[in-house]
C-alpha cells in the first residue's frame, strides 16, 4: 500500500511532470519481480520470498531521494512524510490489529471450528463458490478487502488443505471476493474516494457499478464451481459454535457499520474471552503473546507499506505522477478533437480507466490511486459528458481490477504470506478481476453515455 499525498504537501501546480521520476519505482519492480521471477524459473523454492519486498524497495528510494533537486536533508524529509502519512499509519495499524485478532482467534480454536463450519455446510462441488461467497460478503460488510483477507484466508487454507484443493487457485478465490467487496462496499475507502472526486451520491455509483460487477461475479462463480473438485471428502466433526462467534461478531459489527479499528479490536477481545474459557491452561500472558505473534506475522507488509508510502511521496513531489497524469489527458484531448461526441465519451472513460490503472501501478494503493487521479478524471467527464457516477464507478472498477492483480500489492502480499505462496500464483488464479475489467470494458463500448 501507499500514501495518500499529505495535506501540506507541494501543490499540484508547482510540480513539473517527468518521466525520470518513475524510474526508482521501476528498479523496485526490477528487483523485486525480477529476481523472484528468475529464481522461480530455476526451481527454487519460495523464489518470490528469497529477496524481501522492503529490501528490494531500498536501492528504489535511495534513487528518488538522489534524483531529487532538493537538498538531501529535503528529500529525506519529504520521504519521512510519506512514511508518517496518517492514512499509511491507520493502514499499519489496521495490519496489526488483523493479524492479533488472526493469531488469537486461531489459538482459540476457531480457525479450525470455522473450517470445520464449512465443510459440513458446503458440498464438495461448491467449496469454492462458497469461499467467493463469503468472503465477498465480509468484503462488503467491512469495506476493507485486507480486513477480509486476515479472517477469511486463514479459514480458507484449513479447508484447501482438508479438501485436497488447488492452493493457489484457493488463495485466488479469496482475492476475488475480496476485491468484489471492496469495489461496491458503500464504507469502502475506495467507493468514498470515487463519489467525493466525482461529486456523485454513493447510491447512484453503486446501481452504476452494480450493473458490471454483478455479471462478473457470476461469471467468476461459474468459473470457481468448474473448478472446485475437490480430491476428497474432508471429514467433518461436532459444530463448535463457541469458537466460531468471534468471526461471526466481526461480520455482525462490520455489518452495522461501526468502525474498522472498533470492530478488530472488539474482535481480539472476544476471541481472547473464547481462548481463556474453552483452551485448557491458557492465560492472560499467553494472550498477551498471542496478541504480540500476530503483530510480528505483519512485519514484513507494515515495513513495506511504510516504504512504499514514502517512495511514493518522493515520486509525485519530483512529478512521476504529474506525467502520467499529463500524458493520459494529452492522448484523450488530441482524441477528442476527431471524432463523434459518444466516440469522445467512450475515449474519456477509457482514458480515465488508464490513468488510474497506471497511478495504482506506481502506488500500489487503489484508494491513492482514485484519490491522485480523480481531478483529472473529473476534468476529463465533464469535458466529454460522462456522467459522475459513471466516471466514480470506472476510477472505483479499475482501481479495484489493478489491485487485484499487483504482485506487489499489499493484499496479495498478505495471501502469499498465508498461503505460502509466490504473488504470481495468486495473480494468475485472480479470475474475478480480469472478468470484471472485461465486462467493465464492454459495458464502456456498448453502453450509449448520457448524463
Amino acid at each position: 500500500m501507499s500514501a495518500i499525498p499529505p495535506s501540506n504537501s507541494t501543490p499540484a501546480s508547482n510540480i513539473t511532470p517527468s518521466a525520470l521520476a518513475l524510474l526508482p519505482l521501476g528498479v523496485f519492480l526490477a528487483l523485486f519481480i525480477g529476481v523472484g521471477a528468475y529464481l522461480t524459473l530455476q526451481g527454487v523454492d519460495f523464489a518470490f520470498y528469497q529477496l524481501p519486498a522492503p529490501i528490494a524497495a531500498l536501492p528504489a528510494i535511495v534513487l528518488a531521494i538522489a534524483l531529487s533537486k532538493d537538498k538531501i536533508n529535503q528529500a529525506i524529509e519529504q520521504f519521512l512524510k510519506g512514511v508518517g502519512h496518517q492514512d499509511i499509519i491507520a493502514m499499519c495499524m489496521i495490519y496489526l490489529l488483523a493479524g492479533a485478532f488472526a493469531a488469537v482467534a486461531k489459538a482459540s480454536g476457531g480457525v479450525d471450528a470455522t473450517v470445520n463450519l464449512g465443510l459440513s455446510l458446503l458440498p464438495t462441488t461448491m467449496i469454492l463458490p462458497g469461499i467467493f461467497l463469503i468472503s465477498a460478503f465480509i468484503a462488503t460488510a467491512m469495506g476493507t478487502s485486507m480486513g477480509t483477507i486476515a479472517a477469511v484466508a486463514p479459514v480458507a487454507v484449513g479447508i484447501a488443505h482438508s479438501a485436497g484443493m488447488s492452493l493457489p487457485l484457493t488463495a485466488g478465490v479469496v482475492l476475488s471476493g475480496a476485491m468484489f467487496g471492496d469495489n461496491l462496499s458503500i464504507i469502502s475507502d475506495t467507493t468514498i474516494a470515487a463519489t467525493r472526486s466525482q461529486g456523485c451520491e454513493m447510491k447512484d455509483k453503486f446501481r452504476e457499478n452494480i450493473k458490471i460487477a454483478l455479471p462478473a461475479a457470476l461469471i467468476a462463480l461459474v468459473i470457481f464451481a468448474l473448478s472446485s473438485t475437490a480430491t476428497q471428502t474432508p471429514a467433518t466433526s461436532e459444530i463448535e459454535w463457541l469458537k466460531i462467534l468471534p468471526y461471526i461478531t466481526i461480520l455482525v459489527l462490520a455489518v452495522s457499520g461501526l468502525n474498522v479499528f472498533v470492530v478488530l479490536s472488539l474482535g481480539i477481545i472476544f476471541a481472547g474471552a473464547v481462548s481463556l474459557f474453552a483452551v485448557p491452561d491458557y492465560a492472560l500472558t499467553q494472550l498477551g503473546k498471542d496478541i504480540y505473534a500476530g503483530f510480528g506475522n505483519m512485519q514484513e507488509i507494515f515495513i513495506l507499506s511504510m516504504l512504499i508510502g514514502g517512495l511514493s511521496e518522493l515520486m509525485r513531489r519530483q512529478g512521476g505522477l504529474a506525467f502520467l497524469t499529463q500524458f493520459v489527458s494529452r492522448i484523450i484531448q488530441k482524441f477528442g478533437t476527431q471524432h463523434s461526441h459518444d466516440a469522445n465519451s467512450k475515449a474519456s472513460e477509457f482514458g480515465i480507466a488508464i490513468l488510474v490503472s497506471l497511478t495504482n501501478f506506481c502506488t500500489a494503493n487503489n484508494t491513492v490511486a482514485i484519490i491522485v487521479s480523480g481531478s483529472v478524471a473529473r476534468e476529463l467527464s465533464q469535458q466529454n459528458d460522462v456522467s459522475p457516477r459513471r466516471s466514480a464507478s470506472v476510477l472505483d472498477i479499475f482501481s479495484c481490477v489493478t489491485q487485484g492483480i499487483l504482485p506487489y500489492g499489499a493484499q496479495i502480499l498478505l495471501l502469499g504470506s498465508i498461503f505460502q505462496l509466490s504473488p504470481l500464483e495468486i495473480v494468475s488464479n485472480s479470475y474475478y478481476c480480469f472478468v470484471l475489467a472485461a465486462c467493465a470494458m464492454l459495458a464502456m463500448l456498448l453502453k450509449p453515455h448520457r448524463l
